[in-house]
């Protein structure tokens, strides 16, 4: 009879990593966390958290094709950075705080030190977010994947009161669109940033001058966590509406928190181009509003406020280490965006 490691999946393998990454989970662990590793279920008390009307916020995503960069360099302690990101993020537009996140690793076939350097940034990231990481999984499936290749995915769940969520129905003409810088690519685009460069080691070990780095060292810089810098403006201003620039670029992304009867105008040049853009449209002979429809073209966060408030509110963000411009405004009309 065939044993299970003969069918390719080795389970001793997966008792590794598990004891590999257990020192990294450790230090997002927090006094509501209340199983350890190896349960069935991750356990989260809400009991001690003093919110008169608790409404619970779920976000999901993965990494994507900018994986296919990672498995390129055999690099992989940033991308779970990303796909902490790309859910707490999104959680922290409603103005919620992330409490934990949850991890699913599928691979052809498990490399212990590979999957500890995967969760290591998993656990980067939720510090950065500062919510736990109670619990994930790790699936080797040989014949679905191939060996030297995984995917990235997860969830996260966040609180919020209910008086207190942010749905963008205060927003009104006039307001001011403050937009936080990016770190880069982000998580976004990449299948057309692979077919306009490439994918292969030699090419993203290329050192470019205007980006002061290789280009794979450039696309696989982490996506930037927002939560800890939202949530303090949360507490003194009032922020009308978030909207996180993922997949979509503006186009997409910005007239979601946007009602219906304004639009938002978005005015080029108020703040600076990441060289990494340039790049990409250079090479691959990207039209702008392409770029703008695909990529978050060096801002992750789009943020509306009253205008009154809005040079205070950038220079509290700078403050805080990120860099912020004003980028646009809110008017009446249709159109639901404008960039000029």
């Amino acid at each position: 009879m065939s044993s299970y490691k003969e069918a390719g999946v080795d389970v001793q393998a997966g008792y590794k990593a598990v004891e590999l990454m257990k020192k990294h989970i450790s230090k997002t662990m927090c006094p509501e966390v209340l199983t350890d590793i190896g349960g069935f279920g991750g356990l989260y008390s809400i009991e001690n958290i003093k919110i008169e009307k608790p409404i619970l916020v779920s976000g999901t995503d993965g990494v994507g094709t900018k994986l296919k960069i990672a498995f390129s360099l055999d690099k992989h302690d940033t991308v779970g950075i990303d796909c902490v990101a790309m859910c707490v993020n999104d959680i922290v537009c409603s103005g919620a705080r992330p409490l934990f996140f949850l991890d699913y690793i599928a691979t052809g076939k498990t490399d212990p030190y590979k999957i500890e350097s995967i969760v290591k940034g998993i656990s980067d990231g939720c510090s950065m977010a500062g919510c736990a990481l109670i619990g994930g999984e790790t699936a080797e499936m040989p014949g679905f994947y191939p060996e030297n290749e995984y995917d990235l995915a997860g969830f996260s769940v966040g609180i919020i009161n209910r008086d207190d969520i942010i749905d963008s129905s205060e927003i009104k003409s006039g307001d001011k669109l403050i937009g936080i810088s990016s770190s880069g690519v982000h998580s976004n685009g990449f299948s057309l940033i692979r077919k306009i460069f490439s994918d292969d080691k030699e090419f993203l070990s290329k050192y470019f001058e205007e980006l002061n780095t290789t280009i794979g060292e450039a696309l696989l810089t982490p996506t930037k966590i927002y939560v800890k810098t939202i949530l303090k403006l949360i507490e003194k201003y009032n922020i009308k509406g978030i909207s996180h620039i993922t997949g979509g670029g503006f186009i997409e992304n910005i007239p979601r928190m946007i009602p219906s009867n304004l639009k938002a105008v978005i005015k080029k040049g108020s703040w600076p181009i990441l060289p990494i853009f340039e790049l990409i449209a250079e090479y691959g002979n990207v039209k702008e509003m392409d770029m703008f429809n695909t990529f978050n073209m060096g801002i992750g966060m789009v943020i509306a406020v009253e205008k009154h408030a809005s040079e205070e509110i950038v220079d509290v963000i700078n403050k805080l280490g990120e860099r912020a411009y004003i980028i646009g405004e809110i008017f009446e009309g249709e159109g639901r965006i404008e960039i000029c």
